[in-house]
């Protein structure tokens, strides 16, 4: 079984976009707020938007399960306040449960969090607590920059997350450190704030003892992990530098990287750097770069391709990526496979 742990809804109808433009209108015009019964989208067109879309390219590069998240991008937890964010995270997580429940061989769903810039994180406890118990969602993403390139909130080590860490390791669940769109001109979203976010997280981690206060937390570093793998000598020089324990122990235990690496040497470097335990597959497809790559012919996201490809792996390694520690790091996800006799 290959489990792809990275992917969003971007293939959303035209509807949810159109309705996300009145409320943001909304919020300079009280008179332009549009209602929650204002969005009206059918069962069929959302499986439309799935069959044409991801499941047709699943089908084609050979992928079985992805856990389906809101369209990152989407997410914008700079614009508006508390309420809006909250309106907004219930509308996109409610429709990633109903792609889920239409095709439960193939999603699974997990939740964007309402946070709010400026907002107490606790804030975000009620919508993650149903999206587990109603909506079966196996993980959540959680934005370590509301204010979309301003970086004005504090570490991921800072006490205002714990409510958040404690949710999570009471329901057994991983977070995906993922940001939204930028809103600084200095830092465009897919190419630069993605990737800066993923680095950030990895070394706001490494600085401190987030994971002595929360042994069984785990968080998924996404797009390979930013600079991490790249720069590992840094970083483990930096650990000694701090009198850290070595990142084998003090961190990856608990942090991971998926496979949103698009090209054949990023893998290769990735699997080389990280120990295979720690990699876990993903494509974030439909999403950041769709394109085709005129160096192979083959598109960018089809990450697969480089898994298979790879000379350094084994199948072994390949099982522990594709399947075996999303399983481990997504324990609700492994749950649900079990009762179906997977």
């Amino acid at each position: 079984m290959i489990i792809d742990c990275h992917g969003h809804y971007t293939t959303a109808p035209k509807a949810l976009e159109t309705w996300r433009n009145q409320q943001i209108a909304g919020i300079a015009d009280p008179a332009m707020m549009p209602k929650v019964s204002d969005l009206k989208i059918s069962d069929d067109e959302l499986r439309e938007s799935i069959e044409t879309n991801q499941l047709k390219l699943m089908k084609e590069r050979g992928s079985d399960i992805t856990i389906f998240s809101p369209r990152a991008s989407f997410m914008a937890h700079h614009i508006g306040d508390f309420q809006i964010s909250s309106t907004w995270a219930a509308i996109c997580n409610e429709l990633c449960f109903r792609v889920a429940q239409l095709f439960p061989d193939h999603f699974v769903p997990a939740a964007m969090l309402p946070q709010s810039h400026g907002v107490d994180p606790a804030t975000c406890i009620p919508e993650l607590v149903k999206c587990v118990e109603q909506f079966a969602n196996v993980g959540i993403n959680l934005n370590p920059d509301p204010s979309g390139g301003h970086w004005t909130s504090p570490p991921l080590s800072d006490k205002a997350w714990y409510p958040i860490y404690e949710k999570m390791v009471e329901y057994d669940i991983p977070a995906m450190i993922h940001v939204s769109t930028s809103c600084n001109a200095c830092f465009h979203t897919t190419g630069a704030h993605y990737l800066n976010a993923d680095t950030t997280a990895f070394m706001q981690c490494l600085t401190s003892d987030l994971f002595k206060d929360f042994p069984t937390l785990k968080f998924l570093i996404p797009h390979g992990g930013g600079a991490v793998p790249y720069h590992w000598g840094r970083f483990r020089g930096l650990a000694q530098e701090l009198k850290k324990p070595l990142l084998q122990d003090h961190l990856l235990n608990n942090i991971f990287f998926d496979t949103c690496v698009y090209h054949q040497p990023g893998i290769d470097l990735l699997t080389k750097v990280i120990p295979v335990e720690n990699i876990l597959f993903a494509s974030e497809m439909i999403g950041a770069v769709r394109g085709i790559d005129p160096e192979t012919g083959h598109y960018f996201d089809d990450t697969k391709r480089y898994i298979q490809g790879s000379d350094i792996l084994n199948d072994a390694q390949r099982f522990k990526i594709y399947e075996g520690n999303a399983r481990r790091v997504f324990p609700r996800l492994d749950s649900q496979l079990k009762a179906k006799g997977q």
